[in-house]
């Protein structure tokens, strides 16, 4: 058994050297100059002997940023013919036949056109860093999935294009674009961003003063907690550092589970801790019991929940409150998060008397607990 798993252990080293490199420009909205800077990148890199190439990048028809893709080899774009019309994608496999040391790839967040080999953009960046590519990229904030009901409550829009967390965990390197406000909004209105008959609207909803500071922050927060991350996991602990476990408690009924599960991993990401979302499955609820309704929202939480890193529990108890119990301190759970709105789970909890002795193990085992809005 030791002899397998040292082997295990020295062939995953292997697969982790030969995989590309990957690093990512965050923003806090668009126009912020992402994709000027990593253009900027592409040419000091050319200048240094580096084989680069544009996979592909976006432009917007801004001239400043059209200007720099001159003098760069670009990766011929596959062509699909959708609906009548003839769109273009990156060409993956155009990619790593050709293996450049270094591809550049704009748009993270971006939904293939159906028909690609990949449903997301960021799918195909994994493809291209497991056949040994280093890749360079750009997202704007909004577009991480822990952080979209946070920007929806900013600035009212929903943002359906969103990336894992776990891709902005992968990136070997994090580089924040920032711009204050008030520079920003001048870019947006010299024309820099969009054309002159979407100004009016973009100043009165996204563009907005008080929202960018807010977005600003969240990009800031994000490259800080992706350096905490990067220090955890490449500097030496001090002996008796507690290693953070969390565990989201979810129920099938629980309409507002994901926001519990995407505050779940927003805390294990900032502590660089593991984190898993525990489904308690009562008598009431077998498979033959309970309504497709429930059976559907279960299911696409427990998606959410792996798209984000996390790993589901999902055990058989008659007693929620005993199990959430028994299973923090097998597992060893430092911090168990529980919803706190319209909680059949808490209302459980605190109506059976048990509240007292989850509190109690959990203060003996040096287990933390949070009730989250």
């Amino acid at each position: 058994m030791d002899n397998r798993k040292n082997a295990e252990h020295f062939l995953d080293l292997i697969r982790k050297s030969r995989k590309g490199k990957f690093k990512l420009y965050i923003g806090m909205s668009a126009g912020v100059g992402k994709t000027y800077r990593m253009l900027q990148e592409a040419h000091t890199l050319l200048r240094n002997g580096v084989d680069v190439k544009l996979g592909f990048i976006e432009t917007h028809g801004r001239t400043e940023t059209e200007a720099l893709t001159e003098g760069l080899s670009i990766v011929p774009r596959r062509k699909i013919f959708y609906k009548g019309k003839e769109l273009e994608e990156l060409d993956v496999q155009a990619v790593i036949n050709l293996r450049p040391e270094v591809v550049l790839v704009d748009e993270l967040a971006h939904s293939n056109v159906e028909g690609s080999k990949n449903q997301k953009r960021w799918q195909d960046v994994l493809e291209i860093l497991e056949s040994g590519i280093n890749v360079i990229s750009a997202v704007n904030i909004q577009h991480i999935e822990s952080l979209n009901e946070e920007v929806h409550k900013i600035t009212g829009i929903e943002v359906r294009e969103r990336i894992p967390d776990k891709i902005v965990a992968a990136a070997d390197e994090i580089v924040n674009i920032d711009l204050t406000a008030s520079d920003l909004i001048t870019r947006l209105k010299e024309g820099k961003i969009y054309g002159a008959d979407k100004v009016k609207t973009a100043l009165e909803n996204f563009f907005r003063a008080d929202h960018i500071l807010q977005l600003r922050e969240l990009a800031l927060k994000e490259v800080a907690s992706h350096v905490v991350r990067k220090v955890d996991a490449e500097v030496e602990k001090g002996v008796g550092l507690r290693h953070e476990r969390f565990m989201a408690c979810i129920g099938s009924d629980a309409k507002k589970a994901k926001n519990v599960i995407r505050k779940t991993a927003r805390m294990a990401g900032y502590y660089s801790g593991e984190w898993f979302v525990l489904y308690v499955q009562t008598p009431k609820e077998r498979l033959d019991k309970i309504s497709l309704a429930r059976q559907r929202m279960l299911i696409n939480n427990f998606k959410l929940a792996t798209e984000l890193g996390g790993t589901v529990v999902q055990i058989h108890s008659r007693n929620i409150p005993t199990a959430i119990i028994d299973q923090a301190v097998k597992m060893k759970i430092t911090t168990v998060c529980l919803g706190k709105p319209a909680i059949t789970l808490l209302g459980v909890i605190l109506s059976t008397g048990i509240f007292n002795t989850l509190l109690k193990k959990m203060s003996v085992t040096e287990i933390d607990l949070i009730v989250l809005s």
